[in-house]
């Protein structure tokens, strides 16, 4: 399979609200989507949402986070396969954000768990006039 180039990343949303006594025990919740839209030269612009947040108190305890990522890639690559490749590559800095958020916040390291969608139905719409 060719590969991807992710040429740049950057945060562009980051909400953190912990308002929780100290050592108050936390169930966390995590959601992500992750969209993709792409370009006629070879390039797309990948979008991960993340929302972490505790179960039972979700307004005194929640991370929500935005990161774009810019990618190259290859002209032939499916794009079913190419949305996988793109959220692969950025998870890690999605997640790599969170835990350093958190440790830096004076709290222990929140670590997301990793979503396997390649075995999940990817939604594509596409808009008249456009490819």
């Amino acid at each position: 399979m060719k590969n991807i180039q992710l040429k740049a990343y950057r945060i562009e949303e980051l909400n953190f609200v912990n308002k929780l006594p100290v050592n108050t025990k936390i169930e966390l919740t995590n959601k992500y989507s992750y969209n993709v839209g792409y370009s006629k030269i070879n390039t797309c612009r990948g979008e991960f949402k993340a929302e972490i947040f505790d179960k039972n108190n979700p307004d005194k305890f929640s991370i929500k986070i935005t990161l774009i990522g810019v990618f190259i890639t290859p002209a032939d690559m499916e794009k079913e396969k190419l949305h996988i490749a793109t959220y692969d590559a950025v998870f890690p800095y999605v997640r790599a954000a969170v835990s350093n958020l958190t440790v830096n916040a004076g709290i222990p390291p929140i670590i997301i768990p990793y979503a396997d969608i390649s075995g999940q139905s990817i939604y594509r719409v596409e808009i008249p006039g456009k490819k």
